[in-house]
Parts: structure tokens; sequence; C-alpha cells
């Protein structure tokens, strides 16, 4: 039993870690920051994130990223706070995994089309869950998946216990996802190019 859920811990993850490493190539193709500058820039935010594991705790840090990644108070005021709101880029694949890995343990065949009404699931459910730790999300984030899919849900209820481990990743990897992102979208609609105001001056030296 502890075999399969070290197994578990590891596989759901590691799933995190591909996101959150994601985060660097979209910073760099997206808004053109190299990424020493990118790292040293949200390295305090990812800080928040692993001590609160809460990308809602961490806005406060990812702004001041974005102010360091050159990005304008009127660009990362409205991107940064829907972001942690609505943009949870590790949500829909960790919650999906979930599911599939209790139909593994079960030998729940998973059709293509029971894998596709998962991932409108998981899309949708993803959007509605709150930025706080996600021990407290967790069943109900999940839960909606499982039953769409056919799948038992009676193991979150054990699978819970352990997900300390890849909240962490979660959160990890929609912190810097939501900063790569904001950076990305101030970049492509022009609000980098910008000259920046006096009132973006004294907000970032406020923040």
């Amino acid at each position: 039993a502890f075999g399969a859920l070290l197994h578990y811990v590891l596989i759901i993850s590691a799933l995190g870690v591909i996101v959150w490493l994601a985060a660097w190539p979209i910073a760099l193709i997206g808004a053109r920051i190299s990424p020493l500058k990118f790292t040293r820039a949200v390295a305090p935010s990812q800080g928040v994130a692993i001590s609160t594991q809460s990308s809602l705790a961490s806005l406060p840090a990812m702004l001041r990223a974005a102010a360091k990644l050159d990005v304008p108070v009127a660009a990362s005021g409205v991107l940064l706070p829907m972001a942690v709101a609505v943009f949870r880029a590790t949500g829909p694949g960790m919650n999906l995994a979930v599911a599939i890995y209790i139909a593994y343990w079960f030998r729940i065949e998973l059709t293509p089309v029971t894998l596709a009404i998962g991932v409108a699931a998981a899309a949708t459910t993803t959007m509605g869950a709150a930025g706080i730790p996600g021990q407290a999300t967790f069943i109900t984030s999940i839960a909606p998946i499982c039953m769409a899919m056919g799948v038992p849900i009676e193991p979150l209820a054990i699978l819970i216990a352990v997900e300390t481990l890849p909240d962490l990743m979660r959160t990890l990897g929609n912190v810097s996802m939501d900063v790569a992102a904001t950076a990305t979208v101030a970049r492509r609609s022009g609000f980098a190019d910008a000259p920046e105001s006096e009132e973006d001056r004294l907000l970032e030296q406020g923040a």
C-alpha cells in the first residue's frame, strides 16, 4: 500500500514539474525574457508558493516579479489577479491524472470518449476552484471528474492524506506559469513596449 501511494505521489508530482518547467520556455519565447532574468524575478514568489501552498497568497510577490520583468502595473494589476482566479495551469492535467490513476487501480478501462469527457470536466472544474491550499479543494475539484468518467470517488479520502507534495508542485507550477503568461500577454498586447507612466512608477515603488 505504501509503495502504491508513493508511486501515485511521484507520478502526479511529475506532471506538476512538467508544467512548472514549461514556464521558462513560455517566458523566453512569448515575452522574450531570458531564463536567468525570469528565474531571479520569480524566485521570491515561488518561495511564498512553497511556504503557503496558495497562489492567492503569492499574488503580492507575483506582482513584484512582474514589475522586475518590466511588465507595467496597468497590465499586471489586471492580468495576475485574473490568472490567480481562473488560470490554473497545473489543475486540469493533475486532476485528470488522479482520476486516471484511480481507474488504473480499479482496472477500469477508459475509452477515448471517457477520456474526452474527463478532459472537459477537468477544464471546467478547475475554473471554479479557489486559489488556496489544494487539500481544501482536492475532493470538490476531482470528484466531479471521477463521476463524469465513471470512476469511484472513495479513494479520494485516502489520497488527500498524501496531497502535500503534489500540491506543492501544483502551486509552484501555477505561480510560475501565471507570471510567464502575464509577461507574454503584456508583451504581445503592446503593454511592455508602452512608456511607463508616472502612476505606474509610483505603484511599483510602493510594491
